[in-house]
């Protein structure tokens, strides 16, 4: 079968009007309703062949799931140069924060030198989602042991009126706060924060399982 009658056979109508839902800024009549299990299956299916490789190059899709099957290929791609090329290429193109978050290439997690510098350029775009896969690409691989106080300066003094992108600012901050929080703490503490991303990050944090009771006890009273 070709791509577009794998998708059209996982196609669900009732979960293609629920999806929808979580994503407003899209008409319904560009979703499906593939669910992820079946498009990652399709993605194991045709990585690699000629088709995937036609597929890969014929931007923009139509269809959300055709934007989630490209992410999901891309998820698939060993080789570091042709995967951060494809996916600087493609990220113009993601207009979903779906699409945005689920797109994490495994060799990213290899090569973390190597992808520091793209990172600073997708920061530096004026595409909302750039910015977000940026600062998701941040949280993914340098909190931990690759960590370094700049990166957290970073995401906060980024400045945008877009949502998601503020969403992802919160998000990076409650987790930053989870793995390091000594250097993170005073971002709450100091209010350095926008009153906005303050306040949601410490809704995350608050929700989260991976930060202490006391410490959630403290973050309530700088609400």
């Amino acid at each position: 079968m070709s791509i577009t009658e794998l998708l059209q056979s996982c196609s669900d109508e009732k979960n293609a009007a629920f999806v929808q839902k979580l994503i407003p800024n899209k008409p319904r009549s560009e979703f499906l309703g593939c669910r992820t299990p079946a498009l990652r299956k399709i993605a194991a299916q045709i990585a690699g062949s000629a088709e995937a490789e036609a597929f890969l190059t014929q931007l923009p899709h139509r269809l959300f799931e055709e934007n989630q099957l490209h992410a999901f290929l891309l998820c698939r791609e060993k080789d570091f140069p042709r995967c951060v090329e494809r996916v600087c290429r493609f990220l113009p193109y993601v207009d979903n924060w779906a699409t945005c978050d689920q797109l994490s290439p495994a060799v990213f997690r290899r090569e973390k030198e190597k992808l520091l510098p793209f990172i600073q350029s997708w920061l530096r775009s004026d595409h909302t989602y750039t910015i977000r896969f940026g600062i998701g690409m941040l949280m993914q691989h340098f909190l931990d042991e690759a960590f370094r106080p700049e990166y957290a300066e970073t995401v906060a003094a980024i400045r945008s009126d877009e949502y998601y992108i503020k969403m992802e600012i919160a998000w990076y901050f409650a987790t930053a706060l989870a793995k390091q929080p000594d250097t993170v703490l005073p971002y709450f503490t100091e209010h350095r924060l926008t009153e906005r991303i303050h306040r949601k990050a410490i809704q995350k944090c608050i929700e989260s399982r991976r930060i202490p009771p006391d410490t959630k006890d403290y973050l309530r009273t700088l609400r």
